[in-house]
């Protein structure tokens, strides 16, 4: 099974075969544990191996071997002599989780037909937990439930059991995270409207990440769900040279069982981050955090935010949210945490553009004026999982004029993308790794010092601040780009109507020609006009 896309799909197939009486929101947390179970099992596994082969004192024998392959071999001899293969700190050294006995895989493996196959999982995440401080209350532990069906959970076992988690590299962690993203997507859809709660589509969340570019310093979000922004980030620095080290990583969010799929989701991939359970608007547990980088995803049009007990919250600065609608508490409270340089991207619903429910259109108006708002892009739809709602990115910028870009203080970009994008099935869409370059290329090219910039009718338009008083603080981008140029005809104008003259004449003949063997026809048959 060395094709991912195989794996995935038949990996799916058979965690679809588990539902039974059990909903999406739960059989996920039992597959994607399965699946965390096997990673974590394979990598302790390899460096097991590696431990019981050169701890001892024997004189290894590299006899036909290559210098450089024997030296290796010596190299590792020496790291590992006289380490105890079963010393969980041998591991927490590599950066590797210690797996007890009989929590690792060849046991479950083995077990796997056995009718108490779900308590041992149950036992074996127990027992990870208790010894890996960092994974404490964070792996599933339902496998005994009755509902589970056994013998269908033991053929998932087998299933997984194929799937190679080991390799040099990073070749392990990518395909888990390739495998795990899939399933996130899959469980999304599963779920259909409360889905998108727990995830964002891949291509938004990397458009996200290529608009910010965030290199260096902290990221935040207040609604992190099952972490895919955080794990975008990181992959942003790796494919761009930088230093994992460099980021460092803040969360929260209210569901308590997406919470341990977001530190789940970050724990296989070896990602730091703090993430904190709790509801953001009234128990912001990151009180005193400054983010220089903030992308977030929250739920669209919440109405049971709150908002009546935070009237007087320090947050909102630039006017009162609604208590029907928590945008604009959303945009706030973003804005409340961007450090003085610190730039944002959030995703909300296309009618937080023009709004004028309760305050919004004040807040907007104000938020505009204190140059807050950078860019502006609409979406295509069918790009979310749990709703048809069209969406929309806001791009904040605490400071226009700092000096690391150009100073864009009277200007806002915005880019109507609603015609990017491919359908991968009869409801979804994606958008290309093409379109997200065009638009992001765009966005730096305007942001840049003679970045080359040039608006583009239908697509992009750099207004000024007057533009957009003159359109009512309106934000939405159509307002802006207007309509694509149509090509130019350069034919003159008698040739062109002697053209069409033509046509028509042409047309008018055959519709005689037609008309009168109808008629020739009709009378065979006895009818006569």
């Amino acid at each position: 099974m060395s094709d991912i896309r195989e794996i995935e799909k038949t990996l799916w197939a058979a965690a679809d075969k588990l539902r039974s009486n059990m909903d999406a929101a739960e059989y996920k947390h039992v597959v994607l544990g399965l699946i965390f179970l096997k990673y974590i099992s394979d990598a302790f596994d390899e460096l097991h191996q590696k431990l019981k082969a050169y701890s001892t004192f024997e004189e290894l024998d590299v006899k036909g071997m290559e210098a450089e392959e024997a030296a290796e071999l010596r190299n590792l001899q020496k790291k590992y002599q006289g380490a105890d293969p079963e010393d969980p700190d041998e591991y927490l050294a590599e950066n590797v989780f210690y797996v007890p006995e009989k929590a690792r895989w060849t046991f479950l493996r083995d077990n796997a037909k056995q009718p108490e196959i779900g308590i041992l999982i149950d036992q074996a995440m127990d027992s990870i937990e208790k010894i890996n401080d960092s994974l404490k209350g964070v792996l599933p532990k339902n496998y005994a439930d009755p509902d589970l069906d056994k013998q269908r959970l033991g053929e998932l076992i087998d299933l997984i059991s194929k799937i190679g988690f080991g390799g040099e590299g990073h070749q392990g962690k990518d395909l888990l995270g390739q495998v795990y993203e899939y399933f996130l997507g899959m469980f999304a859809d599963a779920e259909g409207k409360n889905g998108g709660q727990f995830y964002t589509p891949q291509s938004i969340v990397k458009l996200l990440v290529e608009m910010l570019e965030p290199y260096k310093g902290r990221i935040y979000d207040g609604c992190c769900g099952s972490g895919g922004m955080f794990v975008q980030s990181e992959k942003f620095i790796e494919n761009h040279q930088g230093k994992i080290g460099d980021l460092s990583i803040y969360g929260q969010e209210s569901n308590p069982t997406t919470v341990k799929l977001a530190k789940m989701n970050l724990a296989i991939r070896g990602i730091d981050a703090n993430i904190q359970f709790g509801d953001t608007f009234t128990n912001d547990l990151h009180p005193d955090l400054k983010a220089d980088y903030i992308i977030a995803n929250p739920p669209f049009n919440i109405s049971d935010w709150k908002g009546e007990q935070l009237r007087d919250d320090k947050r909102w600065k630039y006017g009162i949210p609604p208590t029907g609608n928590a945008n604009y508490a959303w945009l706030q409270h973003f804005i409340h945490k961007l450090s003085p340089n610190g730039t944002a991207g959030i995703v909300l619903a296309n009618g937080s553009m023009n709004s004028n429910t309760g305050s919004e259109g004040e807040i907007r108006k104000n938020m505009i004026e204190a140059r807050l708002v950078d860019c502006m892009v609409t979406l295509p739809a069918n790009l979310f999982y749990n709703t048809t709602i069209a969406a929309s990115l806001w791009f904040l910028a605490k400071n226009k004029t700092n000096g690391k870009f150009r100073n864009r203080e009277n200007d806002i970009l915005f880019i109507d993308a609603r015609k990017l994008g491919v359908m991968i099935n009869r409801r979804n869409r994606i958008l290309k790794q093409e379109d997200i370059d065009l638009i992001s290329g765009t966005y730096h090219r305007w942001r840049n010092p003679n970045g080359g910039y040039e608006d583009i009718a239908g697509f992009c338009k750099s207004a000024t601040m007057e533009e957009v008083i003159q359109n009512n603080y309106v934000l939405m981008p159509g307002r802006y780009v207007g309509t694509e140029e149509e090509e130019i005809d350069a034919m003159p104008f008698d040739e062109k109507m002697q053209t069409l003259t033509t046509k028509l004449a042409d047309q008018f003949a055959k519709d005689n020609e037609l008309e009168n063997t109808i008629r020739e026809n009709l009378k065979g048959i006895g009818y006569e006009f």
